[in-house]
């Protein structure tokens, strides 16, 4: 049956005026629920072991009875990152508060995506720099604005068998630094009784972890890449070659697996790795990443910080904003439990205690020297490297891709997609 057009507004009519809200007024009704609604949305992409953790931490955090409390959005880090954008864009349902990796920082911001905290931070005197750790706190400062608030700082190092270390290298880490010429000498001598050196794990933080000790940078200008230079090459090379020598794990092979069965030396990975390493039934240590030198003020550790961040929303009010800040400030003086997911937090606080200064991944933050190691990299369209890295560095380190071809790709795809992005300035 047709309805003339005529009827068919009248009908329309007609439910409109049965609703409570009406038709035109639902959406600004909705609107001013979720403005005025006393809480704040926290997105992160903590959805792994810590996502109990963070859980554990806002629980917390909710009992204290703060007029606005925090409700845990959590979702796959993939899926975050490609959501962003999208509600960005269209003005709903972007989150109060956001957790991103340092990193993407700089792009977020270029693309005017997000507010400073400059205008909020004069009421929290303790939320200032001397009061965490230097790298992550430098992270979320762009052109003298402040964007983005560290609540960590998570590192690489390596995990060490210390019965293995005693059997075939038993001076490697007198210094707490073990180098790959000493990983080179130990998988010699454990080679014969089929006990791997070190595990070849992911590429991302053992490259540019060497690059940056081989004197090579992402890019020169901050920009263009700078990324198929002999740098480069010596930096995935090295890892080339610890697998040609047969002293590391086989293409197709689990690192980790190889290690916590007591038949690797040694195993380069996150502190937030210690769950599964705690799995193994011998007693590990963890240290430095391996080094080309021996020399602490000289040695690098790959690093990130996952930072607190807050889009454009104009649903967020200075009440909301303000309970946003509470949120971080007791974080500042509450993150034992993070510590706990293995993580290292970026606040100093945490130095002052004692169950934290028996954990592993204290030795970066307990010296001022091993702080300094921390190196986060701050180049603008660091994800593409690190997109090219995940799909060629496994390839190049076991032979399936020169290292030629490994540099020369690795800058023409940076450079293409920089040049399609448009937040390039």
């Amino acid at each position: 049956m047709k309805v003339s057009k005529l009827a068919s507004l009248v009908i329309v009519a007609g439910v409109c005026l049965g609703m409570l809200a009406g038709c035109g007024g639902g959406e600004s009704s909705s609107s001013s629920s979720a403005k005025n609604k006393k809480e704040i949305v926290f997105w992160n992409p903590f959805t792994g072991a810590d996502s109990e953790n963070i859980k554990k931490m806002i629980n917390e955090y909710n009992d204290t009875n703060p007029e606005y409390k925090v409700k845990n959005v959590a979702m796959k880090e993939i899926d975050m990152y490609k959501k962003i954008p999208t509600v960005v864009s269209s003005g709903k349902n972007i989150p109060d508060l956001n957790i991103v990796h340092a990193e993407r920082i700089q792009q977020y911001k270029d693309s005017d995506m997000l507010i400073t905290y400059d205008d909020v931070l004069g009421d929290y005197s303790d939320i200032k720099g001397e009061n965490y750790v230097e790298a992550a706190w430098d992270m979320g400062e762009l052109d003298g604005e402040r964007y983005g608030l560290p609540l960590d700082i998570h590192s690489w190092g390596t995990y060490y068998n210390k019965e293995l270390v005693k059997k075939y290298c038993p001076t490697a880490l007198d210094d707490n630094i073990v180098t790959f010429d000493e990983i080179k000498e130990a998988g010699k001598k454990a080679k014969a009784d089929k006990i791997a050196a070190i595990g070849v794990t992911w590429v991302k933080p053992n490259f540019l972890s060497l690059l940056k000790q081989n004197g090579g940078q992402l890019s020169e200008n901050g920009v263009d890449p700078t990324l198929d230079t002999p740098a480069s090459k010596d930096s995935i090379g090295i890892w080339r070659d610890l697998y040609e020598s047969g002293i590391t794990n086989k293409d197709g092979e689990d690192a980790t697996q190889i290690f916590v069965s007591g038949k690797s030396i040694f195993l380069p990975e996150g502190i937030w790795a210690q769950n599964t390493v705690n799995e193994a039934e011998f007693d590990w240590g963890f240290t430095n990443s391996p080094q080309v030198s021996d020399d602490l003020s000289k040695a690098v550790n790959w690093s990130s910080s996952h930072q607190f961040v807050m889009f454009k929303n104009d649903e967020r009010t200075d009440e909301k904003t303000q309970g946003i800040m509470e949120f971080i400030d007791w974080l500042r003086t509450n993150s034992l439990e993070w510590a706990k997911a293995g993580q290292n937090p970026a606040s100093l606080d945490i130095l002052e205690n004692e169950e934290y200064q028996k954990m592993p991944q204290s030795l970066y933050i307990n010296d001022p020297k091993e702080r300094e190691t921390l190196t986060i990299f701050e180049y603008k369209y660091n994800g593409y490297v690190s997109e090219y890295l995940e799909t060629n560095g496994f390839d190049t380190v076991f032979g399936k891709k020169s290292i030629k071809d490994f540099t020369s790709g690795m800058e023409k795809e940076v450079k293409e997609k920089i040049a399609k992005d448009k937040t390039k300035k």
